[in-house]
């Protein structure tokens, strides 16, 4: 508890009520003669608890005017008066709103004398005079801020401060800004940022009860209106209003704010009854300056990394407003993204013509910042991927703004062989690479099962995952994995178990076991031990959909190189990660560089997203600049990957015997009549030209290794389908594999040359291109 001002007078008992002598300075004034007359003391109309002991009574009270919000709506409609006495009491608040309807009455700083009615309104005490006429001047005077420390004891502790003068010395940090465009409130906490309870504890009593102490270390700091989309919006840095170029970061700073503790709400259910200091209008509060405790990235993370690798969410982009469906050919569906928050076609397709552009922008600048080799894409619209999806779309604008053919997309449809392969939701996770860094190998994988997107329950829950393999030029490989499981924010056929991991969380449980059963099976065939997860599992890194993974030996990427501190979001003011990378021990242990998440959007003010609804002409301006920053409302997930290439071996002009041990290996027989002996690693068995032909593999496995022909095809001129223009032709021998080419194809006249014969292999197990690399 804060010990209160030393106590200036001797409190009186008169009847039923207390009455305070004032101090002799002021009854010396040439005052009315009512100012020095007794009057009820506020403390005693507070009294101890939540409501006023003296509700519906008539009273006259006296003190200074410590907050003048006056005026019509969307004012306040009042002013909060302090008594210039303490009464002794510290349980009970020295400070009132007085409800003087649309009335201009008083100023701050003013020694005014009131006579109204006691009543409750939305849990706050005030007193509304009889009229006008019993609003009193009485001079002027001051009173000291009370200091205020958080955290508070229990959640009944501010209100012994409920419309006092208050200051807040200590530092504290902007741990919400969601509504700092809608309303103009900012949560500030104490003690750094608070953490998600269950992105530091295991769910249950433990994370529930650090919810509960996160709520009572934190404090709304609010303007002087009850309006919503206030402009300008006065809290930026440094004292200046808030812009694309001087946010407002989650970290930032503050300390010494001066204002009136208030219990009230900002206008709107939306953001309800809640304690708040409003420093504009009250005794000697001023706008905070607040400090860039957190600045804004300069880079993407892990700069130096030869290959990089990252999840991003693109908070649901649509090329269009109108005619969106649940995948090619289905059923219509409401759109999600630019535009779509307005009423009317006509309405709606106005607002994108402007919106789009800027979210296009944002996200192209944040992708080409990033420059990673391969992304997963989460909240992309489900169109397809054709000419016309939005996916086409923004691999265009990044080839448009690189260059032709620097970037490309994975059409899950056409390699999976199915018909929106990625589900009926109206949005779909993507992936889109670099084809020069990265190629794809074997097979493109869709858990799209019922197991999997319903998780148990009696309808769809999550959206299907991908899964591809990856190769580098030098032959490393390993599987990227993009998810986007059910959500906290809706309910599923089992209520929240209220252990702090919210909605769904069986879902998710159950989504993650398929998950992790599924790639334990090598969906891509590609026998590959590397694989990493990315994407949105709606689950902090305690929580089970999590735990099921790390607990099974996988590694959490951004705990083990970020520490426990690691975020890429926050919600309702409670900072973690949903967006995760998580690693098969292979690839976690001596293969990752580094991992983060780029804070270019969780720290970042909603209302400097690429949205104009909402925003007066000058803020449509004032608050985009087509950056990287505010591209969505989830950090993206970035890692740094140094992959361990293969083992070469490469014989000389002669015959030669190349023996593969455990590892990876890459086998080049080069001229002669080779043996190739395949080894317990991955092998490839690459062939140059008509010269390497004639060699025998042996151990040659189907679906972990791969007989590469690209050179050899490219440099006979071969077609981009050799085996239907019979350049590439495959004859079964006994038990064995013979693969030939022919130089001018099955037309021509030349005659083919055996290229390989590959032991105890059929030529119905060589697939493209699992195995056979053309």
């Amino acid at each position: 508890m804060t010990p209160r001002p030393p106590i200036r007078a001797t409190a009186l008992a008169a009847a039923t009520l207390l009455l305070l002598q004032w101090p002799a300075q002021a009854q010396a004034q040439t005052l009315p003669a009512a100012c020095s007359q007794p009057a009820t003391a506020i403390g005693q109309v507070q009294g101890t608890g939540d409501t006023s002991p003296l509700a519906g009574s008539t009273v006259t009270v006296q003190g200074v005017v410590v907050g003048d919000f006056e005026g019509a709506s969307p004012a306040l409609r009042g002013f909060y008066l302090q008594s210039q006495l303490d009464d002794g009491d510290p349980a009970t608040s020295e400070g009132v709103f007085v409800f003087n309807g649309s009335n201009n009455s008083v100023s701050v700083g003013q020694v005014v004398r009131v006579t109204g009615l006691v009543s409750e309104f939305q849990g706050q005490t005030q007193i509304t005079p009889t009229s006008t006429a019993t609003i009193v001047a009485c001079g002027n005077g001051s009173v000291a801020p009370t200091d205020v420390l958080l955290p508070f004891a229990d959640t009944a502790a501010a209100e012994r401060y409920e419309g006092m003068l208050v200051r807040l010395p200590q530092t504290l940090s902007v741990t919400e800004h969601f509504q700092l465009g809608r309303f103009g409130q900012v949560v500030l906490s104490v003690n750094g940022r608070q953490v998600q309870p269950t992105h530091l504890l295991p769910p249950g009593p433990a994370a529930v009860a650090l919810e509960a102490a996160n709520q009572r270390g934190r404090i709304i700091l609010d303007d002087s209106l009850q309006s919503q989309n206030p402009d300008p919006i006065v809290w930026g840095r440094g004292g200046q209003p808030l812009s694309a170029s001087n946010t407002l970061r989650g970290g930032d700073t503050t300390r010494g704010i001066v204002g009136v503790m208030t219990f009230t709400w900002a206008g709107n259910a939306a953001s309800g009854n809640a304690w708040r200091v409003r420093p504009l209008g009250a005794l000697g509060g001023t706008v905070p300056a607040f400090e860039a405790a957190n600045p804004r990235p300069a880079q993407a993370p892990l700069p130096g990394a030869a290959l990089r690798v990252a999840g991003f969410n693109v908070l649901n982009f649509f090329n269009n407003v109108a005619g969106c469906t649940g995948g090619v050919g289905a059923p219509a569906t409401d759109c999600r993204g630019a535009g779509s928050d307005i009423n009317g076609a006509a309405n709606q397709a106005a607002q994108f013509a402007v919106e789009y552009p800027r979210q296009l922008a944002k996200t192209v600048a944040a992708l080409l910042k990033l420059d990673a080799a391969v992304v997963g894409l989460v909240e992309i619209e489900n169109d397809g991927h054709g000419p016309g999806s939005a996916l086409q779309a923004l691999v265009d604008a990044l080839n448009t703004a690189t260059a032709p053919g620097r970037y490309a997309l994975i059409d899950a449809d056409a390699r999976t062989g199915q018909t929106n392969a990625l589900g009926s939701d109206a949005i779909k996770v993507a992936f889109i690479h670099q084809p020069q860094r990265l190629r794809p190998v074997g097979r493109t994988a869709v858990l799209n099962s019922l197991a999997f997107v319903n998780g148990g329950d009696g309808s769809p829950r999550s959206r299907p995952a991908l899964a591809q393999a990856w190769e580098q030029p030098d032959g490393a490989r390993f599987i990227t994995v993009i998810n986007h499981l059910k959500s906290k924010g809706s309910a599923c056929d089992q209520p929240d178990a209220g252990d702090g991991q919210g909605n769904c969380s069986a879902v998710r449980l159950q989504a993650a076991l398929q998950l992790r059963a599924w790639l334990a099976s090598d969906p891509t065939g590609t026998a590959e031990p590397d694989v990493l997860i990315l994407g949105d599992l709606n689950a902090y890194a305690r929580e089970d959909a999590v735990t099921t993974f790390t607990n099974a030996g996988w590694r959490d990427l951004m705990q083990d190189h970020g520490g426990a501190p690691a975020y890429g979001y926050v919600f309702n003011g409670q900072w973690g990660y949903l967006d995760h990378a998580l690693a098969t021990p292979t690839l976690a242990l001596g293969q990752v560089a580094g991992a983060a998440h780029w804070h270019i959007n969780a720290d970042e003010p909603s209302v400097l997203d690429y949205n104009v609804n909402f925003k007066s002409a000058g803020q449509v301006a004032s608050l985009f600049a087509a950056d990287e920053f505010r591209n969505s409302d989830h950090d993206p997930a970035v890692v740094a990957l140094a992959l361990t290439p293969p083992v070469l071996l490469r014989g000389t002009a002669g015959a030669d015997q190349l023996v593969a041990g455990a590892a990876d290996t890459v086998l080049i027989g080069g001229p002669g009549r080779d043996v190739l002996h395949a080894g317990s690693g991955r092998n490839q068995f690459i062939f140059q030209s008509v010269l390497d032909g004639g060699d025998t593999i042996v151990g040659f496995r189907p679906g972990r290794d791969s007989l590469v022909l690209t050179s050899l095809l490219r440099s006979l001129s071969a077609p981009a389908q050799p085996l239907a223009t019979g350049h590439l032709a495959c004859s079964n021998q006994g038990g064995d594999a013979l693969v030939s080419v022919d130089p001018d194809g099955s037309a021509g006249a030349q005659r083919s040359r055996p290229v390989a014969l590959l032991r105890s292999v059929a030529c119905s197990a060589l697939t493209t291109p699992d195995n056979l690399r053309l």
